[in-house]
């Protein structure tokens, strides 16, 4: 019964994405006011102001109209909004400007951009798209999504009808994968897939039997030969690495990232740094060549591995991910490409064999020192969620946007790597949001129900069993630990 109770809770909460209740209509290219009203489990009602951003049912919810709604819960938060930042302190008591909870101004015609606004919650920088809108009073109010909101909170939120919002202050976030993409919810990505990198277990999976191009993320197939270049004794992290005319070119291009300049040296580690934080796929360019001597033969070294490692529908053209283009008179735009199910099994085994990975992919930033350049990564759930590792982002046109998330979690005998794929999000918005939810599920089903993995009715590999013969001695092995 509380299974069925969770799924019926989550499959409202899945409602939320998309549905609303304003009034007002508009086409896709205007932002729609309207009203929710929102209780909670305490009985307090408020009337809402919300914000459809670009479509209807599209809806993101007044910050401070919130506020007031949790003020005398156990998930109050003050709220100081600017033009540009937003602070949260959850615990904290809110402060009233006057404009809570008030219907929207007739006449008000707003026109604001969803960006990726500074906001900290607890004093500490986090990253959520969020719409900020001066008042007539002269004060700010920030809009965010709910989905977002009770992954900052860990609070349910269901729908009780339309145009209504309840607020379960005594129930953390719940998600239901399986009810999700019943909703439609994952129309919007290519595949996802949720497992357990440790173990080979898979959680949840939607169409991640079928390859989907990968962009940037074929960056962990480079970095992975790189790695067995330096067991092999070939390299060093400090082995200096001579910069090619390709290499620069590639810097200056629009799809270069970090200026690098032929005939200059840059240490194998930071070309890591570089090609695992901001993309760079010159860094990735320079590795290739510092490994096989040239892209071609590192290419030929790409797919040779993803034999051995039997991933049946990967194919590489390039080190990088950016789309390749054949020299015909009619040039073909190809672009690597690999199922999720794939992606699952390159991670695992990445993480398994060269665990030190993680040592670069959870930095937030570092120093490229030979270029006196500081790098940021581009992973943004590295900022939301402290068990997240990894591990790397990427986005092309074709591909859209996809990012693989490494999660640490512990049963009480070791470490776990658990591991969400998204590819093919609409855009970075959507992949983090994806991502979010999915990787708050990966740690629900890890902590709470470790046998209850869902099936995707999408032709998603699910189960609680493992994929893979060196994962499953794994298995044994951890299961007679436990008993």
């Amino acid at each position: 019964m509380k299974k069925i109770l969770q799924k019926i809770s989550v499959f409202m909460l899945s409602v939320l994405l998309i549905c609303s209740g304003p009034s007002i209509r508009a086409a896709a290219s205007f932002e729609i006011p309207g009203m929710y009203y929102v209780q909670t489990d305490t009985g307090a009602t408020c009337a809402v102001k919300t914000m459809d951003y670009g479509y209807a049912h599209n809806t993101y919810f007044s910050l401070r109209d919130i506020a007031m709604v949790l003020k005398d819960t156990d998930k109050a938060f003050s709220l100081e909004v600017t033009k540009n930042a937003v602070s949260m302190n959850i615990g904290n008591v809110y402060t009233p400007v006057g404009v809570e909870n008030t219907p929207w101004e007739s006449g008000e015609n707003p026109d604001i951009s969803l960006r990726r606004n500074e906001f900290k919650v607890n004093g500490q920088k986090v990253y959520y798209y969020t719409l900020i809108m001066g008042l007539p009073s002269g004060q700010y109010d920030c809009f965010m999504m709910a989905a977002d909101l009770g992954m900052i909170l860990d609070v349910d939120i269901t729908v009780p009808a339309a145009g209504a919002l309840q607020i379960h202050t005594q129930a953390s976030l719940s998600i239901s994968p399986a009810a999700l993409e019943q909703d439609g919810y994952f129309y919007g990505v290519n595949s996802v897939l949720v497992g357990d990198a440790s173990t080979g277990e898979i959680y949840y999976g939607y169409q991640s039997g079928t390859p989907y191009p990968i962009a940037s993320t074929t960056k962990l197939m480079t970095c992975l030969l790189v790695m067995d270049a330096i067991s092999a004794g070939q390299l060093t992290l400090e082995t200096p690495v001579t910069i090619s005319n390709a290499a620069q070119t590639l810097g200056a291009s629009d799809d270069g990232v970090i200026p690098l300049k032929a005939g200059e040296q840059i240490t194998v580690q930071e070309l890591l740094l570089g090609a695992l934080l901001p993309s760079s796929n010159e860094c990735a360019l320079c590795l290739a060549e510092a490994v096989a001597g040239s892209e071609d033969a590192f290419v030929q070294m790409m797919n040779r591995k993803a034999a051995e490692l039997g991933l049946s529908q990967a194919i590489y053209y390039n080190c990088h991910g950016l789309p390749s283009y054949t020299e015909a008179p009619v040039p073909s735009k190809r672009q690597n490409r690999m199922s999720a199910e794939d992606m699952f099994r390159l991670v695992s085994y990445l993480l398994k064999v060269y665990p030190q990975i993680t040592d670069i992919t959870s930095l937030e930033s570092a120093t490229i020192q030979s270029l006196n350049l500081e790098v940021r990564n581009t992973n943004p759930l590295l900022r939301n969620m402290t068990e997240v590792t990894g591990l790397k982002t990427g986005t092309t046109n074709k591909a859209g946007a996809c990012l693989v998330t490494s999660l640490t979690a512990n049963d009480g005998i070791r470490e776990h790597d658990l591991v969400v794929i998204v590819l093919g999000a609409e855009d970075s918005i959507e992949r983090a949001r994806v991502s979010g939810l999915l990787a708050e599920y990966a740690l629900q089903t890890f902590y709470a129900n470790p046998q209850g993995a869902e099936t995707g009715a999408s032709g998603g590999t699910s189960g609680n069993l493992p994929t893979h013969a060196e994962a499953a001695v794994d298995w044994i092995l951890r299961t007679a630990e436990k008993e």
